[in-house]
């Protein structure tokens, strides 16, 4: 039951009334946060302008009712639209960093992230080293990484220039834009010729890998991001061949490429069986995500 107008909210209230308005509807997660319960967490949140972290701090504090009210808004939004809630209000949450979010990139997510916070890739990152984010998309990584390693510079490139204002907005919040550079092109085409300036310690990539027949059966919070960014063909795999046929060329001796595959295993496998693949283990199982050095690619 709602509270009466002139009943005093707390904002643990408010998540738990978001919340069972979510649960009531079809809706589907998986877009910066896992249930209902989450979601109405983060639109709670984002009405004091707090994290979601913090939030969990301050359940007992009174929000006011037109506070209330637009919280309640933002779940009618969601519901009736079916987009993800990043979407509505502007703004998503990895590894604990707030991301300006627009519906010319898709949603800040990936199990990299993961990875980078952990300090797993730091092997692959010496001081002053290199690193590129190929298909940036909204900037995320390229932010994690550079946040996370203060001393390396970070390419990140995108052959969507909508995506790319949505990373160069996240990159100014930040105050990142002289240690990460966007570039614009099809994959290796936004690189000048490999050379001796331009091979990376690391690399990674959060390519579009969605085989055609999971195209065709995502929810409609999916279907509200670019395709472009998550279609990877009849076998989820078009991109990764790509990638991983000129990536020797943009890696220096000791390096490695880190590519995510999310549920495309298999096809993976089929496609290149001969190579070493390192898989990393994260939050999702130890078949998401994958390094190769760049030894193992030549």
């Amino acid at each position: 039951m709602d509270p009466e107008p002139s009943q005093v909210i707390t904002l643990n209230q408010c998540i738990e009334q978001v919340a069972q308005r979510l649960e009531t509807a079809d809706l589907h997660y998986g877009h910066g946060a896992i249930d209902a319960q989450s979601e109405a967490l983060w639109i709670a949140s984002k009405q004091l302008d707090i994290s979601p972290v913090d939030a969990l701090d301050e359940l007992d504090q009174v929000i006011t009712p037109s506070q209330y009210q637009r919280a309640l808004e933002v779940a009618q939004v969601r519901i009736e639209t079916r987009k993800p809630l990043a979407y509505i209000l502007g703004e998503a949450w990895l590894m604990g960093v707030p991301f300006f979010c627009s519906e010319q990139s898709i949603v800040p997510r990936s199990w990299i992230a993961e990875l980078i916070a952990n300090g797993s890739l730091e092997p692959w990152l010496p001081a002053d080293g290199k690193a590129l984010d190929l298909c940036t998309g909204n900037g995320s990584l390229a932010i994690l990484l550079a946040l996370s390693c203060p001393d390396i510079h970070v390419t990140a490139c995108d052959i969507s220039l909508p995506a790319l204002s949505v990373a160069a907005r996240n990159l100014d919040r930040h105050g990142l834009s002289s240690q990460v550079e966007l570039l614009s092109g099809d994959l290796w085409d936004a690189l000048e010729e490999p050379n001796d300036g331009n091979r990376f310690d690391l690399i990674i990539c959060n390519p579009p890998y969605v085989n055609s027949h999971s195209m065709n059966t995502l929810p409609a919070e999916y279907h509200a991001e670019p395709a472009l960014a998550l279609a990877g063909g009849d076998d989820g795999m078009d991109i990764i061949r790509r990638i991983i046929a000129a990536a020797p060329d943009y890696l220096t001796d000791r390096g490695a490429i880190l590519i995510e595959i999310g549920n495309e295993y298999e096809n993976f496998k089929k496609v290149f069986p001969q190579i070493p693949a390192i898989w990393m283990e994260v939050s999702a199982g130890d078949e998401q995500v994958l390094l190769i050095q760049a030894e193992d690619l030549h």
